[in-house]
């Protein structure tokens, strides 16, 4: 009788598509490798594209070390158009004019987010609130009070002025939302804004080129994937044992 395959642990990188939630990659995960012992370290909302680190087996208990590790980003925010979600997902609740911006304006205003400061989180988030989350109280149209949560901005650079749309590259700590970034420097602007787009280009050391397509990933032999699973040895401090 032969013996069981011996259960798979480790980081698995995966490209996440745009039309997925993190949820749902998950469940793709598991599916392909008959495992219920499947997470990730990091959600990236709906719409976001990118890297998305998920860990298979005994690799779980990392969990909490990975979530707090820096991100990097690229994406693109519209301004002229307000959103109640602060995203190109919600629906539009204000239009303004935009004036008639320079980059260096642009450049200016971006740069007064940089460093340590304490963000409000948006009504769409997962945040829970005496056990319900926001973005079931924000659906019925409620306003919540939300803590405002520490975070830092490192660097934010702007890769293309076209407005209404800018480009933008973006390195921050854990648990920044970015859409509000979006959001709140549409106002600064003068004329409101939104995050039309993201993709998350790394986290700490591990880079979305490293990443697996989910289409790559479920035609992949079971001994491929072994292969390319990262020993949690190698992402996390000397000493942690999961």
């Amino acid at each position: 009788m032969l013996a069981p395959a011996k259960e798979l642990e480790g980081i698995l990188l995966i490209d996440k598509p745009s039309d997925h939630t993190s949820h749902d990659v998950v469940a793709r995960v598991r599916r392909k490798l008959a495992m219920k012992r499947i997470g990730h370290a990091g959600t990236l909302d709906p719409m976001a594209t990118g890297l998305l680190i998920m860990l298979v087996g005994k690799a779980t208990s990392a969990s909490q070390f990975l979530i707090s590790l820096d991100k990097e980003y690229t994406g693109t925010i519209r301004l002229g158009v307000v959103t109640n979600s602060q995203d190109a997902e919600g629906e539009v609740v204000e239009t303004r004019p935009v004036p008639p911006l320079t980059e260096a304006q642009v450049t200016a205003a971006i740069a007064t987010f940089l460093g340590d400061q304490y963000q409000t989180p948006p009504m769409f988030s997962a945040i829970k609130i005496d056990g319900v989350p926001l973005y079931k109280s924000a659906r019925k149209g409620e306003e919540i009070e939300r803590e405002p949560r520490f975070i830092r901005v490192m660097s934010w650079e702007l890769t293309r002025f076209a407005p209404p749309e800018l480009d933008f590259r973006l390195r921050c700590s854990k648990g920044t939302y970015v859409r509000t970034l979006a959001h709140d420097l549409g106002y600064k602007l003068g004329c409101g804004g939104h995050l039309a787009a993201l993709r998350r280009t790394a986290t700490h050391t591990f880079r979305v080129e490293q990443a697996l397509t989910i289409e790559q990933f479920e035609a992949m032999p079971r001994a491929d994937i072994a292969a390319r699973l990262i020993p949690v040895r190698d992402a996390v401090p000397a000493g942690f044992a999961p």
